[in-house]
């Protein structure tokens, strides 16, 4: 596996050139398969707007329906990203996240009608076995958050952990470093971010995701280039149980104080209250609540089920959640723009003639967002960072431009963002869909930039609307990257679906740079440019 220097960068998936070309060569000999369309939603269905870690209680839905007789429905979202869309208006019947402060801090708390807490999991720091003895922290109860921030600015533990603007995890040890700082005991307040301190700790993250499931993924792909990982205590004990990891990891649950997700169900449908009561006492019975902890590794909700072995019966300090939203913003701008690695992201964007029109204008409008237009709670932490390189890249027959952009200042006015937008507005559309010649030409820029600077997290964001007309062929790509070295191997895509795009094309141009794939059929482009902005 590839790795960024001892010591810096973030860690990505190794390339599988020969497999990538055969796959895209079976891609365009095969067309899409066809899917099962779900039945009518009748008067037991429960549609559920879900935050993505919770996919693993797909198993009990079958369980549910032969015993209740109610059909349960997911749809799966970011903690901020549903509480956005909780505010803003959804049909969904009910809401399931890690917790609800963050429908409450976007002004949503009105929506949520009841709300019944289903299980718990703190949020810990799994460190490889091997280490976390060197570090005299096995049986050890005494492990703060301030000496693990010592470990990491010493350059010994190099972790995982998911972007605190995108997941819950990621802030909830954002609130655990800066309360541990401030001392206090009580809910954090702005005064007492201490970014000096807090810039210790976070120089030992080596790899950021979007969501807590992904950054498992990602976590077992690059487990020996990394010392641990920051995730719930359920994702981590079931990493130990899965027979993937070549090293057990150790839980530290730090003295100072941790954040526990209490996984509220929320009612939201009136009509629907009298299912939502027989839901929540099915989940909050004995049988259910032993179900959840056997195989999801929560913690049951109710008292009166007791413990299994698997987790330590000592007590643990739970840290108060930021009170307030201006509280929230200034310790994610600080992460943003002051804490984090620095970045540089390229964005290839199709302008051939099929977006002419309403797509276009949505590619503007996206774009736009992410320069400082949107002003909603995702829209001001997905935009674009102090300290970012931007690159833009458009396409149709050929390559049509390239331009660089550095971010300096977040302020919608500023000159950079500024300027951004003004590029953004001037682009047309015409021509043919040229989607590898442009890719091929993003990945030896973003090869420059990594090998100048390991030090970045760079990323490619492909969107196209159309197949593969014209310029370059899959497998000239592939001969490209080849020639590139190893460098290519550090840098992910993330591609979006848009229009007539090929599902199964831009699938495996992601899983194969380790990034991920991101449908905007049904969604629109910027909201799901901002869900990207999670994983960068």
């Amino acid at each position: 596996m590839a790795t960024s220097e001892p010591g810096k960068g973030r860690v990505r998936m190794r390339w599988s050139a020969a497999t990538f070309a055969v796959a895209l060569v079976l891609t365009a000999c095969t067309g899409s398969g066809s899917h099962a369309q779900p039945s009518p939603p009748g008067p037991n269905t429960l549609t559920i707007l879900a935050g993505s870690e919770l996919s693993d209680l797909q198993p009990l839905v079958a369980r549910i329906r032969k015993d209740t007789g109610l059909d349960l429905r997911f749809e799966y979202s970011g903690s901020l990203d549903g509480a956005e869309t909780i505010v803003r208006g959804t049909d969904a019947d009910l809401a399931w996240f890690s917790n609800e402060k963050y429908i409450d801090l976007a002004g949503g708390a009105a929506k949520v009608l009841d709300r019944q807490p289903i299980m718990l999991s703190p949020v810990v720091v799994g460190v490889k076995q091997s280490l976390a003895k060197k570090f005299g922290w096995v049986g050890n109860d005494n492990v703060t958050w301030k000496m693990i921030a010592a470990k990491a600015d010493d350059g010994e533990f190099r972790y995982a952990m998911t972007n605190p603007a995108a997941s819950n995890t990621g802030f909830s040890a954002l609130v655990g470093v800066a309360s541990a700082y401030a001392g206090t005991g009580s809910a954090l307040t702005s005064k007492e971010i201490d970014v000096k301190d807090l810039r210790a700790f976070f120089s030992g993250q080596a790899l950021t995701a979007g969501s807590s499931g992904f950054l498992a993924d990602a976590y077992v792909r690059h487990q020996d280039d990394l010392d641990g990982m920051i995730n719930y205590e359920s994702v981590l004990l079931s990493l130990n149980q899965s027979g993937q990891l070549h090293e057990p990891l150790y839980l530290v649950y730090p003295r100072d104080g941790i954040v526990t997700a209490d996984y509220p169900l929320m009612l939201l449908n009136p009509a629907k209250r009298a299912q939502y009561e027989k839901l929540v006492n099915e989940l909050r019975s004995p049988a259910i609540q032993t179900w959840l902890m056997t195989n999801t590794n929560r913690r049951p909700a109710v008292p009166g089920v007791p413990l299994d072995s698997r987790f330590p019966k000592r007590v643990l300090v739970e840290l108060a959640f930021p009170s307030s939203l201006e509280v929230v913003r200034d310790l994610l701008s600080a992460y943003l723009n002051e804490l984090a690695k620095p970045s540089h992201t390229l964005f290839v964007l199709d302008v051939s003639g099929s977006m002419f029109g309403t797509r276009i204008n949505a590619l503007k409008k996206a774009m736009d967002g992410l320069a400082g237009v949107d002003n909603s709670v995702t829209g001001i932490f997905s935009q674009f960072r102090n300290r970012e390189d931007v690159t833009i890249i458009t396409f149709s027959s050929s390559v049509e431009g390239d331009r660089d952009f550095a971010v300096e200042g977040t302020d919608p006015n500023s000159p950079s963002l500024a300027a951004i937008r003004e590029y953004v507005d001037g682009l047309s559309a015409g021509g043919n869909t040229a989607i590898y010649s442009a890719l091929s030409k993003a990945y030896t820029q973003a090869v420059q930039s990594e090998t100048a600077d390991p030090n970045r997290f760079t990323s490619i964001v492909l969107m196209t609307d159309g197949m593969n007309n014209s310029g370059e062929s899959p497998q000239q790509f592939m001969a490209d990257l080849r020639g590139l070295g190893p460098a290519a191997a550090q840098i992910p895509t993330y591609a979006v679906i848009f229009g007539e795009a090929s599902p199964a094309a831009l699938t495996q141009i992601a899983d194969e740079t380790g990034g991920k794939v991101f449908d905007s059929r049904s969604a629109s482009l910027s909201e799901v440019f901002k869900e990207i902005r999670g994983y960068q």
